[in-house]
Parts: C-alpha cells; sequence; structure tokens
C-alpha cells in the first residue's frame, strides 16, 4: 500500500502496470473512492500505468476537519505527481475529479499532456446550493441524503437493481461526514472557467445521458469552452465508469491512442 504526504495529510495511492508504461491518472467523484474505477480498469489500453489517489477526507487517505479548497485538492494531486516522478500524464477526472483535473492543467502543463473531463464541469452549481447541501448534511448526515444522491449518480435500471446497488450506497454512506463536506465546500468555491478556456492540451470529455449531477448540457458547455470533442453515454447517469465501463473505456482508449500516449 502506498502513501503521499501533502501538506501533512495522508494520502493514499494505488499504482497499477509497469513503471515504463504511459501514465493515466484517474481522479473520483464526491463520495466514492478508487474502487469507483475498478469495472473500468480492464477496458483500459494494455501496457499503461495508472495511478489512483484517495482524496482527502475519502477512502483510506486521512480525513481533516472540513472546510476544504479547490487549491488544496489540486495541490494534493500534484504532490502525488512530484512524489511518485511521474510525467507526460494523461488524466481522467470524473466529477470534483474533473475539477483537479481542470485546475492541475492549468497550473501544471509540463506534467499533463491530456485531459478527459467526466461528467464535470468548469463550475459546478453555485456557492448557495452547496451550502444548503451542508447545512443538510450537518443537520442529518449522509445516509439522509443517500436517495437523492443516488437517483443523480445511477440511471434507473441501475437504481431498481438493489443487488448491484448496495455496495455503491455503502461507499457513499461510510463517506467520512467531515471529509464530503469538505470537498464540497471545494467545490461551491471552484471556477475555472477562465482557465479551462486557456487551456491548450488536448481534452475530451464525456457525460451519462441520466447524469443528474452534472448534466450533460452542463458538460458540453465545459467541453466547448476548450475545444474538446464531446460524448454522450446513453443509458448512464453520473457515474459512467461504472454503468458503462467499456463504453468509457473505448472512448479513452481511443483518445489516447489520437493524442499519441498509447
Amino acid at each position: 500500500m502506498r502513501t503521499v504526504t501533502s501538506q501533512g495529510v495522508t494520502l493514499h495511492v494505488q499504482v497499477d502496470g509497469p513503471d515504463s508504461g504511459p501514465v493515466v491518472m484517474l481522479a473520483n467523484s464526491l463520495g466514492t473512492d478508487i474502487r469507483v474505477w475498478d469495472p473500468l480498469l480492464p477496458f483500459l489500453p494494455t501496457g499503461v500505468r495508472i495511478v489512483r489517489f484517495d482524496k482527502r477526507g475519502h477512502g483510506l487517505s486521512d480525513c481533516p476537519d472540513a472546510p476544504y479548497d479547490m487549491d488544496t485538492l489540486v495541490s494534493d494531486a500534484e504532490a502525488v505527481i512530484d512524489t511518485l516522478g511521474l510525467k507526460d500524464i494523461a488524466f481522467v477526472g470524473l466529477s470534483i475529479g474533473g475539477l483537479i483535473g481542470q485546475g492541475l492543467a492549468a497550473r501544471r502543463p509540463d506534467a499533463l499532456r491530456a485531459l478527459v473531463l467526466m461528467d464535470t464541469a468548469a463550475k459546478i452549481g453555485s456557492p448557495e446550493m452547496w451550502q444548503d447541501r451542508i447545512a443538510g448534511l450537518r443537520a442529518g448526515g449522509i445516509s439522509s441524503m443517500a436517495d437523492a444522491i443516488l437517483d443523480r449518480w445511477f440511471a434507473p435500471e441501475m437504481r431498481n437493481d438493489a443487488a448491484r446497488l448496495a455496495p455503491w450506497r455503502n461507499m457513499l454512506t461510510r463517506t467520512p461526514i467531515e471529509g464530503y463536506i469538505g470537498c464540497c465546500a471545494a467545490i461551491a468555491g471552484a471556477d475555472f472557467t477562465q482557465s479551462t478556456a486557456d487551456l491548450t492540451l488536448p481534452v475530451m470529455a464525456m457525460a451519462g445521458s441520466e447524469d443528474g449531477s452534472t448534466t450533460p448540457e452542463m458538460v458540453q458547455a465545459t467541453a466547448d469552452l476548450c475545444n474538446a470533442a464531446f460524448h454522450v453515454i446513453s443509458d448512464a447517469g453520473h457515474l459512467p465508469c461504472i454503468e458503462a465501463p467499456e463504453k468509457v473505456g473505448k472512448l479513452i482508449s481511443e483518445f489516447l491512442k489520437e493524442v499519441g500516449h498509447v
């Protein structure tokens, strides 16, 4: 088990694949840990070096008290990159992971060679919306909002399959409340509209057709900012890497070939 220290916080890191392989770095969504990528891994190109990390407050990483800010979360990802000596990275960011990716691409163009934005946007919601959500979480915990969150995460077929849904509900509700709220605060203060419009590296964006958190329209608007190719994943919600891993893997693989990463 690997760890990286960022500003006194210990982050859990998972590395798979050959040390000499082209790097694909994965950053997951709010309320999930690195296991959200497990269904996708078999469909990524062979021979790549896959680097995953749990955000602060999630998975096996430390959970400092809320709030967090996006600059700190970007610095955490940067610490992983610098500690592991990663270069020429294709960064895949899901939801808040996509915000981290946008911030990282603007800050470290020397480290990233390509960016995949999955069910994310340059700005997600409003500060008022997130403060309302934080107040609700403080009052009732994550479990009180779990049904509404899962409705946004998944398409009806997945939501109606109790056995398939249960592990993801457990992952969500077992997320430390301080970690979840801390990341909500980071999203509330994040707006990468201008810096994402200024990006020059290759970018691809995708969204689940049934996403209730970052709608396809929101994701496409961000794709348009940076002249990114945009794809809709049919019959998938906010986490298409779970519901449609083969489709997502095919799109990522084709993109990585187009940009010469594999």
